[in-house]
C-alpha cells in the first residue's frame, strides 16, 4: 500500500517528476504515480483528495506547471500534508507555478519546494522526513541517505 501519492496533471509531466520517484525508490518508500488534472478532471481530483487518507496515503506530492492549481486543489480536499512541486512548463519557466503554489490562502497550506528537478527531489526527501516521524524504517533510510551526503 503506497504511503506517498505523486500526482501530476499530465502524462507529459512524468519526466519532470522522475527525480522524486527515484528518491522514493532509493529510500524504499512505497508510492504511486497518478495523473489527474485539476482543470480537465476536477471531480477525479476531488474524489482522490477526499479518499486519500482512507486509502493509506500519508503524504501527497503534487507537481504542476503554469497556473499550477493541482497542489492547492488537492490541499482543499484533504487534511494530509501536500507538497507542491512547481514545474517549468510555460514561457515563464516555472516562476508562475512557484507563485501559484507558494501563495496559498490562509487555511489551505501547501509546502512548496523549488522549481524543477531539485525541487522534485526535495519533495521526496521532505516526504521521507514527514513519514520518518512515524515509520522507523523510513527514518533510518533517510538518516543513512543524509550520512552518505556528508561523506560518512
Amino acid at each position: 500500500m503506497p504511503l506517498v501519492s505523486i500526482v501530476i496533471g499530465s502524462k507529459t509531466d512524468e519526466p519532470l517528476i522522475k527525480p522524486a520517484l527515484e528518491i522514493l525508490e532509493q529510500l524504499k518508500i512505497e508510492h504511486e504515480l497518478l495523473v489527474m488534472s485539476a482543470h480537465r478532471n476536477p471531480e477525479k481530483v476531488r474524489e482522490f483528495g477526499k479518499k486519500a487518507r482512507e486509502q493509506g496515503i500519508e503524504v501527497i506530492i503534487a507537481a504542476a506547471g503554469a497556473a499550477a492549481h493541482l497542489p492547492g486543489v488537492l490541499a482543499s480536499w484533504t487534511t494530509l500534508p501536500v507538497i507542491g512541486v512547481p514545474l517549468a512548463t510555460s514561457e515563464l519557466k516555472g516562476i508562475d507555478s512557484l507563485y501559484s503554489i507558494v501563495q496559498m490562502p490562509s487555511g489551505v497550506p501547501v509546502a512548496c519546494v523549488g522549481i524543477g528537478a531539485a525541487g522534485a527531489k526535495n519533495a521526496a526527501l521532505l516526504a521521507a522526513q514527514i513519514l520518518g516521524l512515524k515509520h522507523e524504517a523510513i527514518r533510518e533510510a533517510y538518516t543513512k541517505y543524509k550520512e552518505q551526503l556528508a561523506g560518512k
